[in-house]
């Protein structure tokens, strides 16, 4: 049974997103580990974001992701991170849940991507990601290579004593991730990046440098799609223990004051929300089609099929998965 909404300041500690003339937007919950209810109405006092009252366009996401193990990039059972993004009315996104329920004959309450990844419910899939389907247009996601985002993480961490002005970690890293396990062998390189990656975690958390979970990028990628023409983006999310305030200060890092001012986030059970249960569906099934491409079994049916809905600046490391998987003209 899930809990109720409840307003929650996710920024105490963190510090105000805006100017402190403006008022702020209060986020709602349940946020994740039963945060504090007080509301914060000056963005002196915290809160997390305040759309400008220049702003007119309102884009309201709906959002979840799959594959997420928190800061552990290797050595866990998924390699790969998917985030997923909607745009859709809750009568299009119930209309989408009945039509997968009768086709794949799921008697569940809340279905799960799991249900449409199914062998059998290959065309529920086929469905929902065809270009004349109910998502066209209306649905984003994100992919993360969690090696290749390690990868850049170590070589971002090895260039701290330099001018980063004058550092490009993502293209050194392509070169290390490309040829490290070639050259070393692929034990001795895994040893090498659960190491730093045990290393990082054991660390603490309060005032790190690094950030190694993906959905944080993941989720301000997603802010910068959809918000790319100032739109003010409100943000839906299924409810998920590591967005906690250092989360959301990293967070407000990489989408920038701008941008923050036009981005509210509020907390939900997926059960509560028919269109966070469709991001579900999105991200389960881009995290299984890109892995299962990454190991070599490429699905060209599904790979074609869900590249249109694929981040350009989704993190995955050159070659002929990320051709198959990311459009032309990334980054």
């Amino acid at each position: 049974m899930s809990e109720p909404s409840r307003s929650a300041s996710l920024t105490e500690g963190v510090g105000p997103f805006v100017d402190a003339e403006v008022d702020a937007v209060t986020l709602t919950g349940p946020w994740p580990g039963g945060g504090a209810t007080a509301a914060r109405s000056r963005a002196g006092e915290g809160g997390w974001g305040v759309p400008s009252a220049a702003q007119t366009r309102v884009v309201e996401i709906a959002c979840d992701e799959s594959g997420s193990e928190g800061e552990k990039l290797v050595g866990g059972s998924t390699d790969v991170f998917a985030h997923a993004s909607v745009v859709l009315d809750r009568a299009t996104a119930l209309a989408c849940i009945e039509r997968v329920r009768v086709d794949a004959r799921s008697p569940a309450n809340e279905i799960k991507a799991s249900v449409i990844l199914r062998r059998q419910n290959r065309r529920v899939l086929e469905w929902l990601l065809d270009p004349a389907g109910p998502l066209a247009g209306r649905a984003h996601v994100h992919l993360t290579e969690k090696a290749f985002h390690l990868t850049v993480m170590l070589v971002g961490q090895l260039a701290v004593s330099g001018d980063r002005r004058h550092t490009a970690p993502t293209k050194v890293a392509e070169g290390l991730h490309r040829d490290a396990a070639r050259v070393v062998g692929d034990q001795r390189w895994g040893a090498v990046l659960a190491g730093f990656n045990d290393s990082i975690r054991a660390l603490p958390r309060s005032g790190r440098s690094v950030v190694l979970d993906p959905l944080v990028p993941a989720l301000a990628a997603a802010v910068g799609y959809w918000g790319a023409d100032g739109s003010r983006v409100h943000v839906v999310h299924d409810v998920q223990a590591t967005l906690t305030p250092d989360r959301i200060r990293h967070l407000r890092v990489l989408v920038g004051p701008e941008a923050a001012e036009r981005v509210t986030v509020r907390f939900v059970d997926s059960v509560d929300d028919p269109r966070v249960q469709i991001a579900d569906f999105v991200a389960g099934a881009a995290r299984r089609i890109a892995s299962e491409a990454m190991a070599g079994r490429a699905d060209a049916g599904l790979t074609r099929l869900l590249r249109p809905y694929v981040d350009r600046t989704s993190v995955w490391s050159e070659g002929a998965t990320r051709r198959l998987l990311v459009p032309a003209g990334e980054g």
